[in-house]
């Protein structure tokens, strides 16, 4: 899939959405990919999760024996990825403000993981899940997400496969252009704002 096949699928499902926005990182911007959108069709959903799998190494690939997802955002994406990997897939959740596994869900000491993320902004919910699956006795060997917001500048420690990167400018609150700062922000994301 290449990247305007990518974009064809969010712009079918309407999850390019424009406005002002603040984003879970603490940023603002006037553009936003609402990934549960384009994620709400299981058929698009399972095209773009089987793209994001063939770009995993195949040696990669190879060595993973689990997908974990952050709740919300990445929990559609991850089970698919599961599907595409043919892997058991499940995900963390911030109960009570820390990932934590939960629900039964288990990682086997060593167990070579997958975290899998809708969108990567700054990385800091990839961090956040990657230190609970680390917590749990697994490895999180890659990540993989449909967007990389970051502009190519995140580092989570491991290697990042991006299905596509897409680059909207972001602003810290004291840096708004005018025509941002001139109309309220709404908060579209999954995880409450600092």
């Amino acid at each position: 899939m290449q990247d305007e096949d990518v974009l064809a699928e969010f712009r079918a499902s309407k999850a390019l959405l424009e406005g002002h926005f603040l984003l879970s990182s603490g940023r603002h911007s006037a553009h936003y990919l609402q990934c549960a959108r384009v994620l709400m069709d299981p058929m698009r959903a399972s095209r773009l999760a089987a793209a994001l799998a063939a770009k995993l190494p195949r040696e990669l690939r190879k060595e993973l024996t689990k997908v974990v997802a952050p709740a919300m955002g990445g929990v559609i994406i991850g089970h698919e990825m599961g599907r595409a990997l043919g892997l058991e897939a499940v995900f963390v959740e911030r109960p009570t403000g820390t990932f934590e596994l939960r629900r039964g869900f288990t990682i086997e000491p060593g167990e070579k993981v997958l975290m899998v993320e809708d969108v990567v902004t700054t990385g800091l919910s990839s961090r956040e899940a990657i230190k609970a699956v680390q917590e749990a006795g697994g490895e999180v060997i890659a990540e993989a997400a449909l967007v990389d917001r970051s502009g190519g500048s995140v580092d989570l420690g491991v290697p990042f496969y991006p299905l596509i990167a897409i680059n909207f400018p972001t602003y810290a609150e004291n840096e708004l252009p005018p025509e941002l700062a001139a109309t309220p922000a709404v908060k579209p994301g999954s995880r409450a704002n600092p």
